[in-house]
C-alpha cells in the first residue's frame, strides 16, 4: 500500500510540472481537485493551438472524465499542412493523456470536414462514466487561411 501511495505522489508531482500547463484553478479549500488548463499545439497543423481544461483529483486513482476544449488559429495554415493529415471520417489522435490506472485516458482527435473546410478537434474519454462517454468539440474554419479553397459559384 505504501508503494502505491508513493507512486501516486510522484505521479502527482510530475504531472504538476507539465511544460504545457498554462493554468491551475483550485476548486476550493476542502477539495483535492483542481482544474488544470494546458495548451496543445497540433504537430501537423502548427497554426492551430488548443486549450484543454480538465479536472484532476490529487491523491486519487482516477481523475474525473469532465473536460472541455477550445481550439483557434494562432498561425498560418497552408494547403501542404492539410494535405498531410488523415482525411478519414475517424480522423487521427493528436493528443493522449492517462486519466487513471484503470485504463481510462483522455484523447484529442482531429477530423477534417472537407465540405465545410473546417478542422474539428474532439476531446473525449475512453471509459464510460455514469452512462456516458464525456466529450467536447471545437472547430477551426479554414476561411481566411492559405488552405481555404474558393468554391465555384453555381447559377440557379
Amino acid at each position: 500500500m505504501k508503494k502505491i501511495i508513493f507512486a501516486l505522489a510522484i505521479t502527482t508531482m510530475l504531472s504538476a510540472c507539465s511544460d504545457n500547463e498554462v493554468g491551475d484553478v483550485s476548486l476550493g479549500m476542502f477539495t483535492m481537485k483542481d482544474i488544470k488548463i494546458s495548451n496543445l499545439d497540433d504537430e501537423k497543423i502548427p497554426g492551430v493551438t488548443c486549450h484543454i481544461a480538465s479536472v484532476e483529483a490529487n491523491l486519487s486513482l482516477s481523475d474525473p472524465s469532465d473536460s472541455s476544449i477550445s481550439c483557434r488559429q494562432t498561425g498560418e495554415i497552408t494547403p501542404e499542412m492539410i494535405a498531410q493529415i488523415d482525411r478519414s471520417k475517424s480522423g487521427e489522435v493528436v493528443f493522449k493523456q492517462s486519466k487513471s490506472i484503470f485504463f481510462k485516458s483522455m484523447k484529442v482527435r482531429r477530423i477534417y470536414d472537407a465540405e465545410n473546410q473546417t478542422l474539428l478537434y474532439l476531446s473525449y474519454t475512453t471509459k464510460e462514466t455514469e452512462g456516458s462517454f464525456k466529450h467536447s468539440l471545437s472547430t477551426v474554419p479554414l476561411w481566411g487561411t492559405k488552405a481555404y479553397v474558393e468554391q465555384p459559384v453555381t447559377a440557379n
